[in-house]
């Protein structure tokens, strides 16, 4: 099957999707609906802290191969931490990336020796936690979410 996103704009398929945090509360400007709108204009902003989070529970089990992500400058994540589980199952760590601070979009390749990788792993419930922000703050801004595998 070919690699399609498991989350997409208006998308068709409806994950339940938490994130750690939204700056000053204003869910209607910067909330998590933001991360998959397609929308150049809109972004998901944390509010200030460590370690801030995305997780998306998928309604059946996925692989996923593929992470697009793009930041806001200034207001990205040294550190990308994935981890994932089938229902009923405690998080494991599967990858971990080293995105740029950087506005340009980010795509990682499997199957390459590449800094910005993801292991293709089957699972139900995908976490992404930002740790290290290039924000003094902690804050993590984000225009853009991707998330691509196979649906099983």
């Amino acid at each position: 099957q070919p690699c399609l996103p498991l989350m997409s704009p208006g998308g068709g398929w409806h994950c339940p999707l938490r994130v750690s945090s939204v700056l000053n509360r204003d869910v209607k400007h910067f909330g998590k609906q933001h991360l998959f709108d397609g929308s150049e204009e809109t972004c998901w902003n944390s509010d200030q802290g460590t370690s801030q989070w995305v997780t998306l529970d998928f309604p059946r089990p996925v692989k996923v191969s593929e992470l697009q992500i793009q930041f806001q400058g200034g207001f990205s994540s040294r550190l990308c931490t994935l981890e994932g589980c089938r229902t009923g199952e405690e998080l494991v760590k599967i990858s971990e990336l080293y995105p740029q601070d950087s506005h340009a979009m980010q795509i990682s390749f499997p199957r390459l020796l590449h800094r910005f990788q993801v292991e293709e792993t089957v699972l139900d419930k995908l976490k992404i936690t930002f740790g290290s922000s290039t924000d003094f703050f902690g804050r993590v801004v984000v225009y853009h979410l991707g998330v691509l595998g196979e649906r099983l």
